[in-house]
């Protein structure tokens, strides 16, 4: 087994100066207008991800992995990287497989973000190595209102604390001196924090620190009851686990400043839930305010999705979709009909979208994903993708500059809408390319994708008359909203590409192509649309 001293410094040979590097290093980049960029090699960089498996984190699962990502026409591989691998006995660090992810990923142009699986892997301490896993003295495990162990490593731990952080630093110290090309982008701190079944630590310390003030950094006074009443326990946890997840972002970032994120196991975006049903102390979207008091230095908090419903889908990517916070979709299951939502996502400026479970390894993750990854589940997301794998960096930095819009065909099939600008655009589902499925002067019988769910679009505004428009399963229609010029008027409609940041005209879409709005099935296309007026 390889072993190597407990810390590498930036004296170590081959290794650059920090101030060197860090002018190139990934990072999240936030307009005045609120739009976020993952800026990589010094330029907007749209994340086209995908996530392996749980266990294909090892060399022998990686050749079941290239070609996946290749069919997927992704630019980005998700791989976790445990605790329990790289330092299997305390002290002693084996780094072999992320050289060998680095090597590869180099060797088949894909950028990697690492998931940092420690102290909590969808809550659980499972991928901690088994020296911490048998020492509950040690490295506690929160206890219950009864006084008896549960399932969760304490984040008051001081003890697990550090024994995680110096893991971490160990990896982020050999990605500086063994990733200058930046081939890692983000690095996932822990992996859905939290604790289901019993929302805190009971233990004696915690209990004083809970009957004590809020952190001033709050912003309120009062005890945790005073303050969140019947979510006091879970708002508690919230700040002392996101307190865990930052503290080992801030010394990470220190040796290397890659951009640091967090995900969330989510629960009902339309109630509060109770504190005992859900993930408690992770990053939901109703704690996000908690998470970002207590957490700076964590770069965002992105939500794992696999809810089916669709208005559920949008209300998640809404509410992370802030300010504050840059919107990305590491983690959505991988069933067929998830493949929508990616122009829902990325028409909110999403930084980055990557279902899970993507390698040819065997293991199906049904029923949250799909029953088999099979062409037609893969066409879902190879669809899309193979449109913005072409323009990745134009796009990026588009949706950084210019209002963007995004949908999805909700459950119910109705038409959706938006004004940008002076202008309504309206997205609609179950259409042929040809006349209205309403008309009854044309033979008419639904279209086979009428009941399925799929379909979705994406529109940025590039000007006060000139739009972007590209979906599958859609129509869209650009109409005059109010402010709008007198007889206004769809003047021109070119498709193309964008090459080197300029849109280059293919040919030009007229009659057929746009009497009955735009109208994109199996095959999406780049449009360029530029509304007029006659006088």
């Amino acid at each position: 087994m390889k072993t190597m001293p407990l810390f590498l410094t930036a004296l170590a040979l081959g290794a650059t100066p920090l101030s060197a590097q860090s002018r190139d290093v990934p990072h999240i980049a936030t307009s005045a207008s609120g739009h976020h960029a993952l800026i990589v090699d010094g330029a907007p960089f749209l994340m086209l991800g995908a996530q392996v498996n749980n266990s294909s984190n090892y060399p022998a699962a990686l050749p079941a992995v290239w070609p996946m990502l290749d069919r997927l026409h992704a630019n980005t591989v998700e791989v976790p990287i445990a605790w329990q691998q790289i330092e299997p006995s305390e002290g002693h660090f084996d780094l072999s497989f992320v050289q060998t992810l680095l090597d590869q990923a180099r060797a088949h142009d894909k950028r990697l973000v690492l998931l940092w699986f420690g102290a909590y892997k969808n809550s659980g301490p499972n991928y901690t190595p088994d020296w911490v896993r048998q020492n509950n003295r040690r490295f506690p495990r929160m206890k219950k209102r009864d006084g008896s162990d549960h399932y969760v490593l304490s984040p008051h731990a001081r003890s697990t604390l550090e024994a995680d952080k110096r893991a971490f630093l160990t990896l982020i110290t050999y990605l500086r001196d063994h990733d200058q090309q930046n081939t890692t982008i983000l690095v996932q701190v822990e992996n859905e924090t939290g604790s289901y079944g019993s929302p805190r630590d009971y233990a004696a310390a915690p209990e004083a620190l809970f009957n004590g003030q809020v952190p001033a950094a709050l912003r309120k006074r009062g005890t945790w009851t005073q303050v969140y009443g019947a979510q006091a326990d879970r708002a508690f946890n919230s700040w002392y686990t996101a307190a865990y997840c930052n503290e080992l972002a801030a010394a990470g970032k220190a040796i290397k400043p890659l951009p640091m994120y967090v995900n969330a196991a989510l629960a009902d975006p339309f109630k509060i839930p109770a504190p005992a049903d859900v993930a408690s102390g992770g990053p939901q979207q109703d704690v996000l305010d908690i998470w970002k008091a207590a957490a700076p230095a964590i770069d965002f908090a992105a939500p794992d999705i696999y809810d089916r419903k669709s208005a559920n889908v949008f209300a998640f990517l809404d509410g992370y979709h802030r300010p504050d916070n840059a919107l990305a979709i590491p983690e959505i299951g991988n069933a067929a009909e998830y493949a929508r939502f990616f122009w829902a996502a990325i028409g909110r400026g999403a930084i980055g979208f990557a279902p899970f479970g993507m390698d040819a390894t065997g293991f199906y993750n049904y029923p949250l994903g799909a029953k088999t990854l099979d062409a037609q589940t893969l066409d879902a997301f190879a669809t899309p993708y193979g449109l913005f794998a072409g323009m990745q960096r134009d796009w990026a930095k588009i949706a950084f500059d210019h209002p963007t819009w995004g949908t999805a065909k909700g459950d119910d099939g109705a038409p959706q809408s938006t004004t940008l600008g002076q202008y309504k655009i309206t997205a609609s589902y179950g259409e042929w390319q040809f006349g209205h499925r309403t008309d009854t002067w044309i033979k008419s019988e639904p279209t086979p994708w009428a009941n399925e769910s799929v379909g979705g679009a994406v529109v940025a505004q590039l000007s006060a008359t000139q739009y972007l428009v590209a979906g599958d399963h859609v129509r869209i229609e650009v109409s005059p909203a109010a402010g709008a010029p007198k007889n206004a008027l769809m003047l021109r409609v070119e498709e193309g590409r964008m090459v080197q940041g300029a849109f280059v005209v293919d040919r030009v879409w007229n009659g057929d192509q746009t009497d009955y709005g735009l109208n994109f099935i199996d095959h999406p296309v780049l449009l360029r649309v530029t509304m007029g007026r006659y006088d």
